[in-house]
């Protein structure tokens, strides 16, 4: 009975973590450099366990190809000043 208990438990842990593989971190590659103007949407979610960095998705608007959604890395210079523009482009109330 211990032995069918102990296996069992080993196969719900192993589901368990096999689900939890599903929940990766969105920011895996990197997006490109990018004009601040096209910015549409700016989202910054925390750290998560499964995820090293913070992830900062951003939403884009051109004509040529529409609205499109990219990671930006948090340590690049140019998404550090793109995080402060954004903050004080919103306190302006646009």
């Amino acid at each position: 009975m211990r032995l069918l208990t102990a296996a069992l438990l080993l196969l719900f842990i192993a589901m368990y973590l096999a689900s939890a593989e599903g929940v990766k971190c969105k920011c895996s590659r990197k997006g490109p450099k990018i004009r601040f103007s096209n910015v549409r949407k700016l989202e910054i979610k925390p750290r998560y366990p499964f995820c090293v960095e913070e992830m900062i998705i951003v939403t884009l608007w051109t004509r040529v190809r529409g609205e499109q959604q990219h990671c930006l890395n948090p340590k690049r210079q140019n998404t550090v000043r793109l995080l402060k523009w954004y903050r004080v482009w919103k306190e302006k109330g646009r």
